[in-house]
């Protein structure tokens, strides 16, 4: 695949136009991954304005907010679907409670990576071991760690392309899609929460402070990503 001569393609294209494209190509061999923040959201919008039938998956930690479940019900029930759940493993999570107690992962980054490896990361492993691309709700001007990426990407990881349809689009792009087609969204959003993961390791923001803030609040900026798009992967062994 040519993924310089794709990346010019849809340099300034309309996601909904890039989405379509895969679609054409891959059918049934497309997942989208949301965590049902506003961005995944809009894919959803489109997606199932593409394929009533599009494979769209989420990962339960079994530690998200009561509003994350209810997001995801007003969206199935909005477009008639069932998003696809994959849990972590439970032995695993057995595993790190008894090495790192219920809130471990406050303790050190390293806790924190091996909690979000078992909780997210292998779900999602699992979640793609049959798709060839994986759809994410990614934009540049999220974090430090998002600015260098592209539209089209090969995930060696995962061994899937990865799409990005969003990734040149603004809060604001985002938010006027949200309420032009009135889409369901996490209420969360109204309470200062403009990026929402896991309830303990996701907070409020004041106004003017970095989207991604709220997110691992007591790492630095340049940790704060889950593991889920890093190129590398650690093996944890619990």
């Amino acid at each position: 695949m040519d993924l310089q001569g794709l990346n010019n393609k849809f340099l300034d294209a309309d996601p909904k136009e890039i989405l379509e494209y895969f679609f054409k190509i891959y059918g049934s061999e497309i997942a989208l991954s949301s965590s049902f923040g506003v961005e995944d959201q809009v894919l959803t919008h489109m997606l199932v304005s593409i394929d009533k039938n599009a494979n769209i998956f989420t990962l339960d930690t079994g530690r998200l907010h009561p509003q994350t479940y209810s997001v995801m019900d007003a969206t199935n029930l909005k477009y008639g679907i069932k998003v696809n759940v994959f849990f972590p493993n439970t032995k695993r999570v057995e595993g790190l409670y008894k090495a790192q107690g219920i809130n471990g992962f406050y303790q050190s980054i390293e806790n924190r990576k091996e909690c979000c490896f078992i909780r997210k990361i292998e779900p999602l492993q699992r979640a793609l071991s049959d798709v060839s691309v994986w759809i994410t709700g990614l934009r540049a001007s999220q974090s430090v760690t998002r600015e260098e990426l592209n539209v089209v990407e090969y995930d060696e990881v995962n061994k899937v392309i990865k799409v990005n349809p969003l990734l040149h689009w603004s809060e604001s792009e985002v938010w006027n899609f949200i309420k032009k087609n009135k889409v369901p969204y996490n209420s969360l959003h109204d309470e200062g929460y403009p990026s929402i993961g896991c309830a303990p390791c996701t907070r409020a923001v004041e106004a003017g402070e970095d989207v991604r803030s709220g997110r691992w609040w007591w790492e630095n900026p340049e940790h704060k990503e889950c593991g889920l798009h890093l190129k590398t992967i650690p093996n944890y062994t619990i």
